[in-house]
């Protein structure tokens, strides 16, 4: 069994988080296409805070990726 570091384990972790954003990003995208008219505004709440959260978590990719990429660089505290 592959035993991996906590950095790693975090990484993968929002990569998981990431996926499943995407998948109720497209379930409410749909809603909003098909649902009736008060499904389709929930839907649009939805979508506002699904799209908040994304960013968040592609955030937190991105700085991972850095660190992954340039392990010994400064980090600014």
């Amino acid at each position: 069994m592959e035993t991996l570091d906590p950095q790693e384990t975090a990484y993968r972790a929002l990569h998981g988080e990431r996926e499943a954003l995407e998948q109720a990003l497209t379930l409410a995208q749909q809603r909003q296409r098909f649902g009736d008219d008060d499904d389709s505004e929930a839907a649009r709440h939805s979508e506002t805070a699904l799209l908040k959260d994304l960013d968040r978590v592609m955030t937190l990719i991105r700085a991972a990726e850095i660190r992954r990429s340039q392990p010994k660089a400064r980090r600014w505290q």
